[in-house]
């Protein structure tokens, strides 16, 4: 009997090529071609399982998506089983922060995306932003509890306030990957934009 074929096993396989690709290379890099390469399958294999670049690169992103999802849960759960609206903030925030060798490749990626989002509005403009709007609205409700326990001043919008965290750590990933600071120190400008926040733990 001819061996089974695990089809998802080679659409990971092809979409994590891309995600390698995009993180060393750019996603200019990212031919089909050079995909198949990188997998080490053919051409025609990469074709098979995603006819055109775009759904290729939409499913490498929501891969990347996840991956960043499951390193947030990690985060979270490391800050204790009933963590407050503070904790959860930090876990998130911090682990969104270029300070280790995966979250330099998970930055590094998603600055790919948004290059080429900038070069190709209509590409992945739509899909693009899903995931911080989502990140968005979950940190927003995180301070609206804060709120409602008296930890962070009732006259903040939580809405812009989320906003402008994420805006915030979005810069100092970036100033981190372009050498301006180091991973503790963009830590610690999180620190003090959170106590500023909450008030000092």
């Amino acid at each position: 009997m001819p061996a089974r074929v695990d089809h998802a096993e080679r659409r990971r396989r092809i979409a994590e090529a891309l995600l390698r690709i995009a993180d060393t290379q750019g996603l200019q890099a990212a031919s089909m071609r050079a995909v198949a390469a990188e997998a080490g399958v053919s051409l025609r294999l990469v074709q098979y399982y995603f006819t055109t670049k775009q759904a290729l690169l939409l499913d490498a992103l929501d891969r990347l998506g996840a991956q960043l999802q499951a390193r947030m849960l990690e985060w979270i759960d490391a800050a204790g089983p009933a963590p407050t609206p503070r904790a959860v903030v930090t876990a998130i925030l911090s682990c969104v922060l270029p300070t280790d060798a995966e979250s330099r490749r998970i930055t590094r990626t998603y600055a790919a995306y948004y290059t080429l989002v900038l070069n190709d509005p209509e590409l992945l403009a739509e899909h693009a932003t899903a995931q911080p709007d989502g990140l968005e609205s979950f940190l927003a409700r995180q301070i609206r509890t804060a709120q409602r326990s008296g930890e962070v001043d009732p006259g903040k919008d939580p809405e812009m306030t989320a906003a402008g965290l994420l805006a915030l750590v979005n810069g100092l990933g970036q100033s981190v990957l372009g050498g301006q600071r180091d991973g503790d120190a963009a830590l610690a400008i999180l620190t003090h934009h959170l106590d500023e926040l909450f008030g000092t733990p």
